[in-house]
């Protein structure tokens, strides 16, 4: 196991370190080409990889272009302007803050709440005068809590949804409750880390009303459609990925028709270089589980779908996605699984989504949220941040694997 799983947690020490400083595509693409190199992966295997990501990639591409397109939209503004409306208390802006949040990382995935979401928070906490630590801590800890809900909500859920047996709707029903445990601690969590009720300042008198325009109604009206296509397609055996390419091709054709986009911010929106950072990174995984790490994860790999199992498995999840960051961990995991084995499956992504909370490095939600808040000079302290992440992470990990538990006695 030696060469192979070192350089894997190389590549994962490297890209959680060198996040923004040296491109992730380099490190992970340097560490796949040495693994093709020196013979631990060949080049049949490099394309089998390819092939089974392939629809994975073309679903992400699609969300990643769906959630530039709304923000252009100004859907991401109107959000502001709907939780400054409702946050007249540092509770309640914390409360606004949470629900959007949630429906942003279920709708439009995490990588969207930490990027596109989080400037909209830090703007809102400096206008209204609060204090941003539990608004922002919030909102990257429900960025990875609330994203179990909907296989397109978290890129962890794509990699297994296939195997986990489920329909779109199948997988939304088992996941439901253990998403709204989750996000439920984070949310009492933040309120209790706010202290005492503080009344914020008044809206600036100047600021002119935030209204939706017709292609903003527009791309709302096309995610809701999308998502129904989902449940619906899904039950008819229709593939998630074909629908979220037709979706995000019919906005993306009506953003350029309206001058609302060009074709190089639609290209740059649907992040080429971290799709192939994906592929490199799980080339490189591949090779640590054909040398040895598989037969590791097998052995300490909990078996059945009773309660301790399926507690021991999110616990694993947890510990080796703070260890290595979640999608190698998610990577690693779902070679080793079971295909159909759902309980595991569905245990393990609630380890590797809700478990990375404890640190920085857990996640890449996590890591994107993180250069955003100190580019704008408020990032709370290392001590809130783990005050909150010790209290937080494990009750809710172990009240989210409880509700799945709960959920799969009815549903099985």
């Amino acid at each position: 196991m030696g060469s192979a799983a070192s350089l894997l947690v190389l590549v994962a020490v490297l890209v959680m370190v060198a996040w923004g400083r040296v491109p992730d595509l380099l490190v992970a693409g340097v560490g796949a080409a040495l693994v093709v190199v020196t013979g631990l992966v060949d080049l049949d295997e490099v394309g089998d990889t390819l092939d089974r990501l392939a629809p994975t990639l073309a679903f992400l591409a699609a969300v990643f272009v769906l959630a530039e397109v709304a923000r252009d939209a100004g859907l991401f503004r109107a959000a502001g302007a709907w939780m400054g409306e409702r946050g007249r208390t540092s509770r309640q802006l914390v409360v606004a803050v949470s629900a959007v949040a949630v429906l942003v990382t279920v709708f439009m995935s995490l990588d969207a709440t930490a990027v596109l979401f989080t400037p909209v928070v830090v703007a809102l906490v400096a206008q209204r005068g609060a204090r941003p630590d539990a608004p922002l801590l919030a909102t990257t800890q429900l960025a990875n809590a609330s994203s179990s809900f909907l296989p397109v909500s978290n890129l962890t859920n794509l990699i297994v949804f296939s195997a986990t047996g489920l329909t779109f709707g199948g997988f939304a029903l088992r996941m439901a409750l253990p998403t709204f445990a989750a996000s439920s601690v984070v949310v009492v969590t933040a309120l209790r880390s706010d202290g005492r009720v503080r009344i914020l300042s008044s809206r600036p008198t100047a600021r002119e009303p935030v209204t939706l325009d017709g292609f903003a109604r527009f791309v709302v009206g096309a995610i809701a459609t999308l998502t129904i296509a989902f449940f619906v397609g899904s039950a008819f055996g229709v593939a998630p990925a074909w629908i979220a390419l037709g979706g995000a091709v019919v906005v993306a054709a009506a953003a350029l028709a309206r001058g609302r986009a060009t074709p190089s911010t639609l290209l740059r929106a649907a992040a080429p270089g971290f799709l192939v950072f994906v592929v490199a990174l799980a080339v490189v995984v591949q090779a640590a589980v054909d040398h040895g790490l598989g037969d590791v994860a097998r052995d300490v790999l909990p078996t059945g779908d009773g309660l301790v199992a399926l507690l021991g498995m999110a616990a694993l999840a947890a510990l080796l996605a703070n260890l290595l960051n979640n999608v190698p961990a998610t990577l690693v995991l779902a070679s080793v699984v079971p295909t159909g084995s759902t309980a595991l499956l569905l245990a393990m992504l609630l380890g590797v989504n809700v478990g990375p909370n404890l640190t920085y490095t857990g996640s890449l939600a996590t890591l994107l949220w993180r250069r955003v808040v100190r580019a704008a000079g408020v990032e709370p302290s290392r001590g809130a941040f783990f005050r909150f992440a010790l209290f937080a992470t494990p009750l809710a990990l172990v009240l989210s694997t409880l509700s799945l538990w709960l959920t799969l006695q009815v549903t099985g």
